[in-house]
């Protein structure tokens, strides 16, 4: 299946969940990445259980602390 991640469409076996992507995808800090998928923030605690789908757009963030 075709999916978009971080605006570059990529094939994706199916029933892919969100987990296994960041893993195939090398996200760094994993567990300080927060993903939303079509523009939905996706709980960090369903990210086993939540499967992606045909067409689905995939946005990887991290917030950054910084100032004074």
């Amino acid at each position: 299946m075709i999916i978009t991640v971080a605006g570059n469409k990529k094939e994706y076996e199916d029933g892919i969940n969100v987990a296994t992507l960041i893993e195939q995808e090398n996200v760094e800090t994993p567990q300080y990445v927060t993903v939303s998928i079509n523009e939905e923030f996706i709980e960090s605690g369903s990210f086993d259980s939540h499967v992606l789908k045909e067409g689905d757009e995939v946005e990887f963030l991290y917030f950054m602390g910084g100032g004074k």
